[in-house]
């Protein structure tokens, strides 16, 4: 699948929709190549990784509602309105134009 923003393919995306995928997130990797979907989730944290990452909370029809750079070891605050995450390494998102508001999309 593909991360996408005005039809501009922004990165590749890995999908975490099960709680076993959600659970090991990016944990124990040493970077990302792209983006990971956390689907259904309202919050995430960085314990016990190793890179700060940047988080976009969105809502249902995947509109970037919040985002935030955490950095490891730390906890998010949580996002009522949010139904999914995406996360992406530090600065992605800048590079990107993810920001609140954004209408993102994914594609296979």
């Amino acid at each position: 699948p593909w991360l996408l923003r005005d039809d501009k393919v922004l990165a590749s995306l890995d999908i975490a929709d099960s709680p076993r995928l959600r659970a090991r997130g990016l944990l124990g990797s040493d970077g990302i190549d792209g983006a990971l979907l956390l689907q259904p989730a309202r919050a995430v944290h960085t314990l016990g990784m190793r890179f700060p990452i940047d988080v976009a909370y969105c809502d249902a029809d995947l509109v970037v509602v919040r985002t935030e750079r955490l950095r490891p070891h730390r906890i998010g605050r949580p996002c009522v309105k949010a139904r999914c995450v995406i996360e992406a390494e530090a600065g992605a998102f800048e590079r990107w134009g993810v920001t609140p508001g954004v209408q993102l999309e994914v594609r296979q």
